[in-house]
């Protein structure tokens, strides 16, 4: 069985430390606090398989925030004389040793880092040095949905991690939404750089956004009595304080309303002309 994966395995027996789950091949214990109500022989449970302090393989129902060989954004639980040790959504706790942190970690900090098989140990652990483990070579395309993995946040905007392969960045201005650390979302690529990272958007891009937005703006419009104090020369702090979306999305939302006839433009603001 691989350690740091996921196994879909059959109950052979039940016994007092737990229930022994087998692929036909070998069993593996799973221990009774991870037994689900009314399991029973014969069925299949897909659980995690990992090595325990004991170094023995065992497997849980429970489910970490990352296997081997992904990225994850995880919080130091505690560091001790071998390393820091994180939590990642399973009992027993992540090690990241010395050699493999950039700079010490300690206890409450929050890092990046990836999951890998130590071949020393056959164990699993992570390393706080992700830079080699990220794709250089970018095979996506604009406007592409990707799965987006949380880190931290910079002057500029978001960092992610991009389909668990590239780097990637959300600007502040495309940020429509609060996101939190290690959470996992979808998103759209924006642009491709030459450098290999990629500028990504919580958003889709092109018409099929803009028909969004201007549903946006025409439900906005309903709860305020038909006006609303932004126009194209509103700073972009506050039309995405009111409206979430970005002072480009707006003007080109404001745009398809004009031309439907649904709007009017005033000085101050724009009112609606008619509801839909």
């Amino acid at each position: 069985m691989n350690i740091g994966q996921y196994h879909l395995l059959t109950v052979d027996r039940l016994t007092n430390p737990g229930a022994y789950l087998t692929d036909g091949t070998e069993d593996v214990l799973l221990p009774t606090k991870y037994i689900p109500n009314g399991t029973k022989k014969g069925d299949k449970l897909n659980v995690f398989v990992y090595r325990d302090s004991e170094d023995r393989i065992i497997c849980t129902t429970q489910k970490p925030y990352a296997k081997v060989n992904e990225f994850a954004y995880l919080k130091v639980r505690d560091a001790g004389n071998v390393g820091a040790f994180m939590d990642w959504g399973i009992d027993k706790d992540l090690l990241v040793p010395f050699r493999e942190q950039k700079n010490k970690l300690q206890r409450g900090q929050w890092c990046l880092v990836y999951l890998f098989l130590d071949e020393k140990t056959d164990r699993l652990a992570a390393t706080a040095k992700v830079a080699k483990y990220f794709d250089s070579e970018v095979d996506l395309g604009e406007g592409e949905e990707v799965d987006l993995l949380i880190t931290n946040t910079t002057d500029l905007g978001v960092n992610v991690v991009v389909n668990n392969r590239f780097k990637g960045l959300i600007f502040e201005n495309d940020l429509f939404h609060d996101v939190l650390e290690g959470d996992r979302i979808k998103g759209y690529v924006k642009t491709i750089r030459k450098d290999g990272k990629i500028d990504v958007s919580l958003r889709k891009e092109g018409l099929e956004n803009l028909e969004l937005g201007a549903q946006q703006i025409l439900d906005e419009l309903k709860k305020n009595e038909g006006y609303l104090p932004l126009h194209d020369k509103s700073d972009p702090e506050e039309i995405q304080s009111l409206l979430q979306m970005s002072k480009k999305n707006f003007k080109r939302s404001v745009g398809i309303l004009y031309k439907k006839k649904l709007i009017q433009l005033e000085s101050d603001g724009i009112g609606l002309v008619k509801l839909s």
